[in-house]
């Protein structure tokens, strides 16, 4: 008897958890997905290409709102929750919804989900999106370059166009970003990357992207997204922690997960935040994982011309993510405009067009900051459209790519960088070097 099943998913770790746990089980048979978090997800079809031999029809995806008829209708027998950066308060409100509608649920771990590599595997994650894991792993593959490895970064899935196509990506160079369509999101994963001469994997299947990286590396870097766990058997687990949201490492799947598996912690953000939040998230750590190493670090803000910022009306711009399910009301571009004199942050949400009106609808929480969305063609329009419409006199970007690539900002503006900058000692060279100098 096969179990019929649903996976609830946003269009990442619920792929991964089929292609890896479901795809070719006969003792399964997974009905539909359903999707969430990101826009246009639903409506499609995760591919029979994809989906392998049992499903040659392939698999549909419905939105998340139809859940409890879905299980229902198509008499599903077990729901997997396969997404991200949700409290835990959240995930028992959807296992209640499941287990009211007769089905039963599951939370998949390490040993059913992750690939083992045959090459040295680091992975960093992360509490919260917005926590800083995109800093910190650019710190770890310039280490690792400076050390004479050859590194790849492969990255969560970002898979937002066709399925197919989007199987293995490879990117070495800006030309890949603009073959492959890549959207402002996945832009802001993989330049930075391509900056420092590091290249960049990510898709759809896993186990064949790191197959493929492994032939021309040697050392593979797991770039996590949201709060997400790997999906590659780690050497050295890296976690990310928020000192601006401290207890998020106790309340957020599944953040928490990562905080119990790390082997190191890198408590960032320790210049911006209050210290009785820094010592707060430090004694919750040590609570939960004693045993792994903690390292201090800043996050410092590098603007071209700060003086140009001095006593304007600005807009701030903001990386997506870290301002809709990641729940921050601010991110490095508000922190630049007060420490550079700006006299007013205007709030953009008059001036918003389309589908940002409904992001400002669907994450009611988020401040007078403009999300960096662009999940597609017509969203990355009108977050273009938004801009020109603002009445301001600069623009502060924060997003972690220049925004003319993607769009035409008529406006002046200033872009707002950061990297990872380790506080004292031990730090992540030490602890590579004596992980993988050998």
């Amino acid at each position: 008897m096969t179990i019929r099943t649903l996976i609830m998913g946003a269009a990442g770790r619920d792929f991964h958890n089929f292609n890896v746990y479901f795809r070719d089980n006969p003792g399964y048979q997974v009905v539909a997905f359903t999707a969430t978090q990101i826009p246009n997800i639903e409506g499609r079809r995760y591919p029979e290409e994809l989906a392998g031999k049992l499903y040659p029809g392939g698999i549909p995806i419905f939105p998340e709102s139809e859940l409890v008829h879905l299980i229902k209708d198509l008499k599903v027998e077990q729901v997997i929750f396969a997404y991200s950066d949700v409290s835990h308060e959240t995930v028992m409100h959807k296992a209640s919804q499941v287990l009211a509608a007769g089905a039963d649920f599951r939370l998949m771990g390490l040993e059913s989900t992750q690939i083992a590599s045959t090459k040295p595997v680091i992975s960093v994650c992360a509490v919260r999106t917005g926590s800083g894991k995109s800093q910190t792993t650019r710190r770890v593959s310039l280490i690792l370059r400076d050390m004479g490895l050859k590194v790849a970064a492969i990255r969560h899935p970002m898979p937002y166009g066709d399925l197919v196509k989007q199987a293995v990506q490879r990117f070495a160079d800006y030309s890949d970003l603009d073959k492959n369509e890549c959207t402002i999101e996945e832009r802001e994963e993989y330049e930075p990357h391509l900056d420092n001469g590091v290249i960049v994997y990510a898709g759809v299947d896993y186990e064949k992207i790191l197959r493929a990286a492994e032939k021309e590396v040697d050392v593979i870097l797991w770039d996590g997204g949201n709060n997400d766990f790997s999906f590659y058997k780690e050497d050295l687990s890296i976690v990310v922690v928020d000192p601006h949201r401290p207890g998020h490492e106790r309340r957020y799947h599944p953040g928490e997960t990562n905080v119990r598996h790390a082997d190191v912690f890198v408590i960032n953000k320790v210049d911006t935040a209050n210290p009785e939040s820094v010592i707060a998230v430090r004694e919750s750590i040590r609570e939960l994982n004693p045993g792994a190493t903690v390292i201090e670090a800043a996050s410092p803000l590098f603007v071209d011309d700060p003086a140009a910022i001095q006593g304007k009306r600005v807009l701030v711009i903001e990386d997506g993510p870290t301002l809709t399910h990641g729940e921050m009301t601010y991110g490095a571009g508000y922190v630049a405009a007060r420490r550079f004199g700006a006299a007013e942050i205007v709030d953009p949400r008059p001036f918003a067009v389309g589908s940002i009106i409904t992001t400002y609808e669907k994450y009611s929480g988020t401040g007078p900051i403009l999300p960096a969305m662009g999940y597609g063609e017509e969203q990355t329009r009108d977050l273009e459209h938004t801009i020109a419409n603002a009445d301001v006199d600069l623009v502060i970007s924060a997003t972690p790519i220049d925004l003319n690539r993607v769009i035409k900002v008529t406006k002046p503006m200033q872009r707002v960088r950061y990297e990872l900058q380790e506080i004292g000692r031990p730090n992540l060279e030490d602890i590579l070097k004596a992980k993988f100098a050998k």
